[in-house]
């Protein structure tokens, strides 16, 4: 599957600062080889005060578009032709698709996550939800989760200042998502977290609790909280298998998984905004295990 760079060839790109760490590359221009698609894929280190020149660039040079990572995905999402829902309520965009100049913004981080959980055979729609966090993965899953049709969110933070930002995704999905019950509470109250985790299907944590250098933090330190029919997620994907990951499995819990999942589907999701196909997940996964250790 070779690669050539030709006078025709498009661009795409990701954009926000740092990125040289990316993985967005490798996965993007693996998937246009596999699908022989005449499109290349950059990383641009782009500062929040950069992002109307490089919008400007994305139309100027025609491409199809760009992923957008920190710290840029508020700034962009103000300067969008349009919104999808979700990128609308949260007012960020990862994604931005060019349509004949036209720049289109979504957030595809709560599309990886619902897509997750369906991989494994779990549909959130009715579902009752615990979420621990109120950042911008958090609010992600809590709003694409709504607009799926979850029947309930129960929203955990400790009051610090992203605690306003859980009662304004409250507000705003009321309004939204009349259907799905949101409700804000302090992590510090474990009484009512134990209550709310005990009446729902499916547990979240959507904060850094357990990303390594701290393997060993958890934000559940009751483990009977974990119970046979109770879904168990983690949005953290370095170590693979979080401490809370662990113990939920180790407590019989249906399913508990980590987030190298929707990190895939999110970016799949995306592929899907710009092609209109679907990523080669498997195979650049069969990729990325045969090239590891080169």
């Amino acid at each position: 599957m070779e690669q050539r760079i030709k006078g025709t060839t498009g661009l795409m790109a990701l954009i926000g600062s740092p990125v040289g760490h990316s993985g967005s590359p490798a996965m993007y221009n693996f998937s246009f080889r596999y699908h022989n698609l005449d499109y290349a894929y950059m990383a641009f280190d782009i500062k929040e005060d950069q992002v109307p020149a490089a919008l400007d660039a994305i139309r100027l040079f025609k491409m199809r578009g760009a992923n957008v990572t920190m710290p840029c995905k508020n700034e962009v999402a103000k300067h969008m032709d349009e919104l999808s829902p979700a990128a609308r309520i949260i007012g960020a965009v990862n994604t931005i698709v060019n349509e004949d100049g036209k720049l289109v913004g979504h957030i595809t981080d709560g599309i990886g996550f619902v897509r997750n959980l369906k991989e494994h055979g779990v549909d959130v729609k009715g579902k009752k939800m615990v979420v621990l966090g109120a950042g911008g993965a958090a609010t992600a899953i809590q709003v694409q989760c709504a607009l799926d049709g979850a029947e309930s969110i129960s929203i955990f933070n400790p009051k610090d200042p992203f605690f306003a930002r859980a009662e304004s995704t409250a507000e705003k999905l009321s309004k939204e998502t009349p259907d799905c019950k949101v409700s804000v509470f302090d992590l510090e109250d474990e009484a009512k977290l134990k209550e709310e985790v005990a009446n729902a299907d499916i547990l979240v944590n959507a904060t850094l609790a357990g990303m390594k250098p701290h393997e060993e933090l958890t934000l559940i330190k009751d483990k009977s909280m974990f119970r046979p029919d109770l879904v168990v997620a983690d949005v953290v994907y370095n170590p693979a298998e979080t401490r809370m990951v662990k113990e939920a499995k180790e407590a019989g819990c249906k399913l508990a998984i980590g987030g190298k999942g929707m990190l895939l589907w999110q970016g799949a999701a995306a592929y899907k905004l710009y092609t209109g196909l679907e990523m080669p997940t498997a195979e650049y996964q069969k990729f990325q295990e045969e090239n590891e250790n080169k």
